[in-house]
């Protein structure tokens, strides 16, 4: 039934991997989601990744005047982050990191990576923001399959994010919310709030995503939590 299943909705593998870090790596396409790629069974570039973004940049953009001279992207995976914020913001700067070479590999083959003009990085996310320059914005979805590492839930990795912000700059991190993973969305909420004060929550699909700001002027601004009315 396997095999027929894929079939019928158009599955077509194009490249399967092992990677140290991300497990078992499959680049695929379907008729659901088009070209995407899966690890740990989650898609972790394209298809519902792509809609999860989209949503949210799309807002950002309505919402903020700035046009976001440099963007920084930590998990940058697949490059589906990367080709949204080339078609919003095609006058910025992209840097993109990502410690999976692998996985950036397979962004470049199947999922026109290549084509966005991102200065890449290989490298530990945490370890770049030690000595690299600052950002207007900053898009972390520091996944490795369905897990968040403890390192990037810190109080420490949050303030490097901070720092690394220009004043007025935006950061935005995606979690996943199902399940078991919605206390543990808001346990990461919590933490946000201490450190950047205010935070807008934006949750499509099964994901939420936490948008911070540094303020021109410092100031605490409320958390818009998910069936709280404005």
């Amino acid at each position: 039934m396997g095999k027929l299943a894929d079939f019928l909705g158009g599955v077509r593998i194009f490249e399967e991997v092992d990677s140290p870090i991300n497990g078992h790596i499959v680049a695929k396409t379907d008729f659901a989601w088009g070209p995407h790629i899966q690890a740990g069974g989650l898609t972790q570039s394209g298809g519902v990744v792509e809609t999860v973004w989209k949503s949210t940049l799309i807002k950002l953009q309505n919402s903020k005047t700035q046009n976001f001279q440099n963007v920084l992207i930590l998990g940058l995976g697949g490059g589906t982050i990367a080709k949204l914020v080339h078609k919003n913001y095609p006058s910025s700067v992209i840097t993109g990191v990502d410690i999976d070479p692998l996985m950036v590999n397979l962004g470049k083959k199947y999922l026109g990576l290549a084509n966005f003009g991102v200065d890449i990085k290989i490298q530990d996310a945490q370890d770049y923001l030690k000595s690299c320059q600052t950002f207007g914005l900053i898009c972390i979805d520091l996944y490795t399959g369905d897990r968040y590492p403890d390192k990037f839930e810190s109080e420490a990795f949050l303030e490097l994010i901070r720092k690394r912000m220009t004043p007025g700059g935006v950061a935005i991190f995606n979690r996943l919310y199902y399940g078991v993973k919605r206390p543990l969305a808001m346990k990461f909420l919590a933490k946000l709030e201490k450190v950047f004060g205010g935070v807008e929550i934006i949750h499509p699909e099964a994901n939420i995503l936490f948008l911070c700001e540094r303020p021109l002027v410092t100031s605490k601004k409320r958390s818009k939590r998910p069936g709280k009315k404005k």
